[in-house]
């Protein structure tokens, strides 16, 4: 059945318009918008924004998020990095099956949901048993993630994870990345499954993720892309340059550093998206910001692991297009990963308002746009803005809320993403779909019993 919704002020590809129709049609997709018009019947909304797309997941880690903020005796201290923290998830993740990663998965997709997030990119490795050996369906974990979406409403990409060695030059792999590794053949008969189940579902998209240039070599990668046929692909995520230890590494293997590698040996275009891309030099800054290619930005993430500040100052003045992320979801909150992208860079200068452009001077809705723009192209999904032809993918914000009364449009905006830490998100539609009501899911309490369960039994 198709939705009508009016809104009492919206903000549209155009801009920020007042008293907006917008009729949605079966599919899911905005079938008309019009504007300025009184409202006469169908479902009311306050002010409302486009979904806002989440590119980069683990959903496993969820559910070991502040686990890893143990520093061990004093004398350790120094000591403690990603690669201790990685000690720590590796472990955690020994035990998880199946049906503990869909509710897993449940929880944190619905608590996306509730914060204004309405499609995840879902980078998932996790694809054997725990004894390393193939499911009877080696799409299986990718298969639960994706159903546990369905389930709660929320647009999905799934990026199953390409990973066969241990580090660069083809190492060996350790034993605790046995749930991980494929060879090509294996990894594309599991892009097909994902592919199968989700070509009947508008919200679902599927591309592919080489984990890293740690886990890949060029001859894998190539392969794999060419058997998939990049036309196919949603789009391409790989993480890179996030630590300097795996920099230095791959100047020791190849004397380039990562970005560099990559962009010598692949034709990185508006397919990929380079997911942290931390340290990286002012000419491979450059380098992604004329491929047209995504930096997929998790800040809180990169905050609580030390990898460092991405430069964003130079890629946007470069007109580099970026992304959010959650990754480990130490937060799971876009105003959030906003906040901290901005903040990281007034730390670094020591100046305010950096993030802002010469044609949007409001540092909000600068952010806020790059953010819907580069997740939609992420995520390989006409997403990220309401215009007639798109998903009807929505937030309705609460601007009765002491924090955003009185403000209106871009105000309101920066009022969100710089003040306080509520919840102002009251709304959620996904695919025309009106998923978070007032602030709430209709099964949220069944979500959180199974969620609960499944930790009491990893537990044990």
């Amino acid at each position: 059945m198709a939705l009508k919704l009016w809104s009492a002020s919206a903000l549209l590809a155009t801009g920020w318009v007042e008293d907006v129709e917008i009729t949605v049609d079966q599919s899911g997709n905005i079938a008309q918008i019009s504007c300025g018009v009184p409202y006469q019947d169908g479902e009311r909304a306050g002010v409302m924004i486009p979904g806002v797309p989440n590119v980069h997941s683990h959903a496993h880690q969820r559910a070991m998020a502040g686990l890893g903020e143990c520093a061990g005796q004093s004398s350790e201290h120094a000591k403690n990095s990603f690669w201790t923290w990685r000690q720590v998830m590796y472990r955690y993740l020994e035990r998880i099956q199946p049906e503990h990663l869909h509710h897993i998965a449940a929880q944190l997709y619905l608590e996306m949901l509730k914060s204004g997030y309405t499609c995840v990119g879902e980078f998932q490795y996790l694809h054997h048993d725990v004894d390393g050996n193939a499911f009877d369906n080696r799409a299986e974990m990718s298969l639960q993630c994706m159903q546990a979406a369905g389930e709660v409403g929320l647009g999905f990409t799934a990026l199953p994870v390409l990973y066969r060695y241990g580090g660069f030059g083809s190492a060996d792999p350790l034993p605790e990345q046995k749930r991980f590794l494929n060879h090509a053949d294996d990894f594309i008969r599991i892009v097909e499954t994902l592919q199968n189940e989700s070509k009947h579902d508008n919200n679902n998209s599927v591309g592919i993720a080489p984990h890293s240039l740690r886990a890949v070599n060029q001859e894998l990668l190539q392969q794999v892309i060419d058997q998939c046929g990049a036309d196919n692909l949603a789009a391409i995520h790989i993480h890179i340059a996030e630590q300097t230890k795996e920099v230095d590494a791959c100047l020791a293997w190849s004397q380039e550093r990562p970005v560099q590698w990559l962009f010598n040996h692949f034709d990185v275009d508006q397919k990929w998206c380079l997911i942290h891309a931390t340290h990286t030099t002012a000419d491979e800054t450059e380098l992604m910001a004329q491929s047209g290619c995504i930096a997929g930005l998790c800040p809180t993430t990169e905050a609580n692991l030390g990898d460092g500040l991405f430069n964003a100052i130079d890629y946007l003045d470069a007109n580099g297009r970026w992304a959010i992320g959650s990754d480990s979801h130490i937060s799971v909150d876009p105003v959030e990963e906003l906040r901290w992208l901005e903040y990281g860079q007034r730390l670094l200068t020591h100046r305010r308002n950096l993030l802002g452009s010469a044609s949007q001077v409001n540092t909000g809705r600068n952010l806020l746009e790059g953010a819907l723009r580069g997740g939609a192209q992420a995520c390989g999904r006409n997403i990220g803005s309401i215009e007639e032809g798109y998903r009807a993918d929505f937030v309705v914000l609460d601007d009765e809320h002491p924090r955003l009364y009185g403000r209106t449009r871009d105000d309101l905006l920066d009022s969100w993403i710089f003040s306080g830490n509520q919840n102002l998100v009251r709304d959620v539609y996904v695919g025309g779909q009106k998923v978070i009501d007032k602030g709430h899911h209709a099964d949220e309490d069944k979500i959180a019993q199974n969620y609960r369960q499944t930790l009491d039994l990893l537990a044990n």
